[in-house]
């Protein structure tokens, strides 16, 4: 298989983190990064990150030093559907998915679709008391509506602090993506209400959930105990 990883031309730890997982996946013969223009975005002021710093990592373009791993700069529009079987989403705004002609396009996003849909989807969980989890879909036109492939919400345990938690929620959305060709055969319908998608949180409601995150931890807890 030739597997086509969609990022950006600029340093980024998740695109690190997949190329080492697939390249000891026997079945991915070739692995084309396809990188994107990529602008530093102004530095946002939040309270807790919930993800690791996405630039601590080298150069995209490095990675094509590695076996079985090329490199392209891709500017989201030319037609790609000739060179690989599949696209991963490793990092992209939003794509006009034209570019794959019917290949298919999986994303790892980190929430419950529908439940939990755009973006801070993990702060935006414990918020408003929903579970929290990740989603492996295919990309469509909608965002984050495309037919979903498996969902596993992160197991949380009562000496968990919101940093452990939120560790391990990217760790599973990590491995979820690495392991996708075990489980890209399969389709699963939402059991959730569809809820409208979410922006990036404020400072304000921040600091609500940050409040509100030991008794969420509780409420999550006890449900899974009934």
């Amino acid at each position: 298989m030739k597997l086509g990883l969609i990022t950006y031309d600029y340093a980024h730890l998740k695109t690190e983190q997949l190329v080492w997982r697939y390249l000891e996946n026997k079945l991915i013969e070739e692995i084309k990064l396809f990188a994107l223009p990529f602008s530093p975005r102004k530095e946002r002021n939040v309270i807790f990150e919930h993800r690791p710093n996405q630039f601590l990592a080298t150069q995209t373009e490095n990675l094509s030093r590695l076996d079985k791993v090329s490199f392209q700069k891709w500017d989201g529009k030319e037609i790609l559907e000739d060179q690989c079987d599949l696209f991963i989403i490793g990092g992209a705004g939003i794509l006009d998915v034209s570019f794959a002609k019917g290949k298919p396009i999986v994303n790892a996003h980190p929430g419950i679709i529908p439940l939990s849909r755009g973006l801070d989807s993990f702060k935006w969980a414990i918020l408003k008391n929903d579970p929290v989890g990740n989603t492996i879909h295919l990309i469509d036109s909608e965002v984050d509506k495309g037919e979903l492939i498996c969902i596993k919400e992160t197991p949380i345990f009562p000496d968990d602090n919101i940093q452990t938690l939120a560790r391990r929620h990217y760790d599973l959305e990590i491995d979820m993506l690495s392991n996708i060709l075990d489980f890209l055969h399969l389709k699963v319908s939402p059991d959730k209400e569809e809820k409208p998608a979410t922006r990036r949180m404020n400072r304000e409601d921040e600091r609500i959930m940050l409040d509100n995150f030991e008794n969420w931890k509780k409420r999550m807890n006890s449900k899974k105990s009934i």
